[in-house]
């Protein structure tokens, strides 16, 4: 049994070879569809995964108050139809929502973007000028789920007492310092002066966002140097206990709701999300995403599908006076299926593995040019394994069972 396999898949890669310039043209057919379906999942999956890593670490427990939702609001009962414009969160709203905001076991953070575009320096060396300077309370760290490296966080005491600290992005420690202990040493933002107490673990890059190249600052600091009218703030509430979470965000509403008077007939003017929100809107993009890449592979594995099978019909043609020898000489039937059927075989996997290479290899080349953080796509890949099993095995079955039932006395005198 097994002599007689080995036999049929030599006379199939035998035959492969003998129309090379077929077989090279069919499988470029498949392999164009497997790696469209490998590429677009595997970049799909690549934005998933740093989506996920990005917004995991701040925890299903946290929600932030901020000017609008994450998806555009339009105010469709207007005359005019214009896109509504909801005020900016000020200092005052947020400081008071601070103080009145009393659920328990509730940790807030207030933050703004003093600029994007700041120059550190240290000693004689110095940065361009795109560091971005935040000023933060003594909660922003833990809320958004960063974590310090080396030294501590500021504490409440640094953000009441408006000591001169800072915390640095991962950025710094390779840039400005060259490989220095930057805790302790003083920079200078803006001609003031900051103590580094602490150093930020690395967060990479998402979507061109350097997020290790920023500073934090207390944020009474950051206010009397960064004084450019209209400041939006941000206000980010973590709850302990995750089963008080709706609860948490209820009053949040109400009370910032209270904060800016708003009527009971009033629709909020702010927004509120939840970073598992942001998540599954997100998600909810991609599987678009991946239904083109479905659509897209089907439709030229399709057309691929075709031109296997009329390569092997054609295959059958021409080999017609072979079939006939090899039945006069005692082959079954199953013998003559089995042969043609490995070719077509053969050929699907062959267009596979190419489509799985390329497709790998243009996920990986769209994920380093987006900063993504790439995986290998194993059910990608399984399923592109599968697909061209099924391609061959449909494309396979006509043309093998077709040079099976073939007349040896008719093939014989086949010209």
């Amino acid at each position: 049994m097994f002599p007689l396999f080995k036999e049929n898949i030599r006379i199939a890669f035998f035959s492969i070879k003998s129309q090379l310039l077929r077989t090279i043209l069919t499988v470029m057919i498949i392999a164009i569809g497997i790696t469209a379906l490998v590429g677009i999942l595997s970049a799909v999956a690549a934005l998933e995964n740093t989506i996920s890593s990005d917004f995991a670490s701040m925890g299903a427990n946290t929600f932030n108050l901020q000017r609008y939702e994450s998806q555009i609001r339009v105010n469709g009962g207007g005359r005019n139809g214009r896109e509504k414009i909801n005020p900016i969160l000020g200092y005052r709203e947020v400081k008071e929502f601070k103080d009145k905001y009393e659920f328990p076991q509730t940790n807030i953070s207030i933050s703004f973007t003093g600029t994007s575009s700041a120059e550190v320096k240290y000693e004689n060396e110095k940065t361009d000028p795109e560091v971005t300077v935040l000023g933060i309370n003594e909660n922003y760290v833990s809320n958004s789920g960063l974590e310090v490296e080396k030294g501590r966080d500021l504490n409440f005491f640094d953000v009441e007492n408006n000591n001169n600290v800072a915390i640095l992005g991962a950025d710094f420690k390779d840039g400005l310092f060259k490989n220095l202990n930057p805790i302790g040493k003083t920079i200078s933002i803006r001609g003031a002066k900051f103590r580094v107490v602490g150093v930020l673990e690395s967060k990479g890059s998402t979507f061109g966002n350097r997020q290790d190249l920023r500073v934090l600052i207390p944020i009474q600091i950051a206010r009397s140097m960064f004084t450019a009218p209209d400041i939006n703030y941000n206000i980010s509430v973590k709850v302990d206990d995750k089963q008080l979470l709706e609860g948490a965000q209820e009053e949040a509403i109400i009370t910032f709701r209270n904060i800016r008077g708003l009527s009971p007939i009033e629709e909020n003017n702010f927004g509120i999300t939840r970073s598992d929100d942001l998540i599954n809107r997100i998600f909810s993009i991609t599987k678009y995403l991946n239904i083109a890449a479905w659509v897209i592979s089907i439709i030229t594995i399709f057309g691929s599908s075709i031109a296997l099978m009329n390569i092997m019909l054609v295959s059958v043609s021409e080999r017609t006076r072979e079939i006939g020898v090899r039945k006069a000489l005692g082959a079954k039937k199953n013998t003559i299926a089995t042969q043609f059927f490995m070719e077509t075989l053969i050929i699907g996997q062959i267009g596979g593995l190419f489509g799985i290479i390329f497709g790998i290899l243009i996920g990986f080349a769209v994920s380093s040019a987006a900063g993504f953080d790439f995986t290998t796509p194993w059910m990608a890949m399984i399923w592109a394994t599968a697909i061209t099993i099924v391609v061959a095995v449909l494309a396979g079955s006509y043309p093998a069972a077709k040079a099976a039932k073939q007349d040896p006395i008719e093939s014989l005198r086949y010209e």
